[in-house]
């Protein structure tokens, strides 16, 4: 039995710089989409709108590991090889979007209608209200949530191993198989996922008291 040593820790550490380029890729495609999806959420029309709610039913009705698998080996398939990392991303992005559009559109919505009546006697137009009176109160209900949901895309990128891209639990399998020793190798991948999740943790409790404390 190898011990786990300064390599072993090494290579763990030197994971992490792929599970962070993969929540970056993940959070910002996913906050690129969700608004794109918040925005057909509020459609005026009545079928972009079921057609929006549909499509984020499917996302979230479906396991997030079932996606990432369509995206890596139903893409190569279908003749688009793009990799492990980007397709990773890709199946990140649709699960993360479909989220936050969820957390942004209930944020929207949870705006009184007093507020939505006055912007409009104000003769503001449908994107200045939303703009200069809709989206600032939306935000302040928003920002919690969306941190305490960055947590979790964060910890999903652990899925990206299945398809064997070597982030930070890919690499923990690796060191695990090589040292028979999976209970400090997976203890040190836990800690660092702590390490990178605590600050938003904690972010979004101090947002949710600073909302409670201003109602």
């Amino acid at each position: 039995m190898r011990s786990i040593g300064v390599n072993e820790l090494t290579y763990i550490v030197l994971a992490l710089r792929w599970t962070l380029l993969l929540s970056l890729l993940a959070l910002a495609g996913g906050g690129a989409f969700g608004a794109l999806l918040t925005g057909l959420g509020l459609s005026r029309r009545p079928f972009v709108r079921r057609c929006q709610m549909l499509f984020v039913q499917f996302v979230q009705g479906t396991p997030l590991l079932i996606l990432l698998l369509i995206a890596y080996f139903g893409l190569s398939a279908a003749g688009f090889d793009i990799g492990a990392l980007l397709s990773s991303a890709l199946a990140l992005t649709l699960y993360a979007g479909s989220y936050f559009s969820t957390i942004w559109l209930a944020a929207i919505r949870a705006v009184p209608p007093g507020q939505w009546e006055g912007a409009s006697a104000l003769g503001l137009t449908r994107m200045l209200r939303m703009r200069l009176v809709i989206l600032p109160q939306a935000l302040s209900s928003a920002l919690a949530p969306s941190c305490g949901f960055v947590v979790q895309v964060i910890k999903n990128t652990s899925l990206a191993s299945i398809v064997g891209f070597i982030e930070l639990t890919r690499a923990g399998q690796i060191v695990s198989n090589a040292t028979f020793q999976p209970l400090l190798a997976f203890s040190a991948v836990a800690a660092a996922y702590f390490v990178m999740c605590l600050p938003f943790t904690l972010l979004s409790e101090w947002l949710e008291q600073r909302q409670a404390r201003s109602h």
